[in-house]
């Protein structure tokens, strides 16, 4: 069962059908039962964690996946092709121009609506890393690895740029003391996986407590995922036979974890975030009449996509960042689309400018659902066809009519 939940294809099928689900159930006559479900509170108290399961699944399950992200990223960093900062400079920039573009066309299509409207500009600057992540893992099965590396890095800058504008313009104040205590474990853990412990009654506690004091501090508590996963060592070190002896330990959690994460917390979070109630034709219709909404599909999926692509190939055209040898423009064109999946932080942000449960709110819902299958739909048309093209050439390339056991291409014809 591990090694099948292994393959991002059965993982990325599972958060679809979950969302699926969620989506039918929210909409259906028994839309109650789900909206108490997921207000349902778990947790002390005495601890300020008394959360709703729908808080639980996208601070704390949703923690695990970015600490699976954390591991893979810091290996292309350490050893994979981000280790040359030529490359890992690009999706950094692109993150940047994903999240400033959809935000200057919420603001101009939203400058004469009034009564607080422009407060929602950065709804339409999140993307989503796990619905696009499970999205391109369904599409793809012979894109190139380093289309993938480039989506998770900008991911996860967006989600990082995310949280901080969140806390700058979104969060009344920061519990700082708990931010800097929350250096403590996360220092020990460091060092206890530098030490190779792999202990898990040594190191989740730790890793526990640190989630635990990121969530108090007001900062977005998935974080500390990605915080955890950047301190597991991706080499051996000298003292433990050096490279040579073997991959460190970001390889082995990645192993052990990833099953976890795309089985049962990706899932399990969809389940909970994409329950939006659409409310019928007439709440649909009025929503996408709303400038707000309008704003926030524009964003994602012209924003998101002029964003991405167009700070890409200016930075690469007049700096010296490349992109990776084995991509096309057209293959990042496809994934500046996936971008624009906006989900969970989108709806936080739109909970915090508008207020939970107002007519703005569940407005904000319905134009970023609306904009994430947009945006999910014309990438999948260009990325399929990329990845027919990519099958093509790997059906050449292995081709072996005379089974000699060289490919046919690699042999001179007569």
């Amino acid at each position: 069962m591990a090694q099948i939940l292994r393959k991002e294809t059965v993982g990325g099928a599972l958060l679809l059908v979950a969302t699926l689900a969620a989506l039918v159930w929210a909409n259906s006559p028994w839309s109650a039962a789900y909206d108490s479900l997921m207000d349902t509170r778990v947790g002390p108290s005495a601890l300020h964690l008394d959360l709703t399961l729908s808080t639980w699944a996208a601070d704390g399950l949703l923690a695990i996946f970015f600490f699976v992200v954390g591991l893979e990223l810091k290996r292309e960093f350490v050893a994979g092709d981000l280790r040359d900062p030529a490359r890992a400079a690009l999706p950094v920039a692109a993150a940047i121009g994903g999240m400033a573009v959809p935000a200057i066309i919420f603001v101009l299509i939203n400058l004469g609506t009034g009564d607080g409207a422009l407060l929602g500009w950065a709804i339409p600057t999140a993307t989503d890393i796990a619905f696009a992540v499970a999205v391109l893992a369904v599409i793809s099965t012979h894109l190139p690895t380093a289309l993938r590396t480039f989506l998770l890095t900008l991911a996860v800058v967006d989600d990082l740029l995310a949280v901080t504008v969140i806390a700058i313009f979104y969060t009344d104040d920061i519990n700082f003391v708990a931010l800097g205590l929350t250096l403590i474990p996360l220092a020990l853990f460091a060092v206890a996986v530098q030490m190779r412990v792999r202990s898990w009654w040594i190191l989740i506690p730790l890793a526990v407590v640190t989630w635990v004091l990121m969530h108090e501090s007001g900062v977005h508590a998935t974080v500390a995922g990605v915080l955890l996963g950047f301190a597991v060592p991706v080499m051996r070190s000298k003292a433990n036979g050096g490279p040579e002896a073997g991959p460190g330990l970001a390889e082995h959690f990645e192993h052990k974890i990833r099953p976890i994460s795309a089985g049962i917390a990706v899932p399990i979070f969809a389940f909970c975030a994409a329950g939006v109630t659409v409310g019928g034709f007439s709440g649909l219709a009025s929503a996408l009449t709303d400038p707000i909404a309008i704003g926030i599909i524009a964003g994602l999926v012209i924003g998101k996509t002029v964003g991405i692509f167009g700070t890409t190939y200016l930075v690469s055209r007049f700096t010296r960042a490349t992109l990776d040898a084995g991509l096309k423009w057209l293959d990042v064109l496809g994934v500046a689309m996936l971008a624009g999946i906006g989900f969970t932080v989108s709806l936080l942000i739109g909970d915090l400018a508008f207020g939970e449960g107002t007519e703005r709110d569940d407005h904000v819902k319905v134009g970023v659902l609306t904009g994430s299958i947009i945006a999910a739909s014309l990438a999948a048309v260009i990325l399929r066809s990329r990845n027919k093209a990519y099958r093509d050439i790997h059906i050449e390339e292995t081709r072996d009519d005379d089974h000699d056991g060289i490919p046919d291409v690699y042999q001179n014809k007569k």
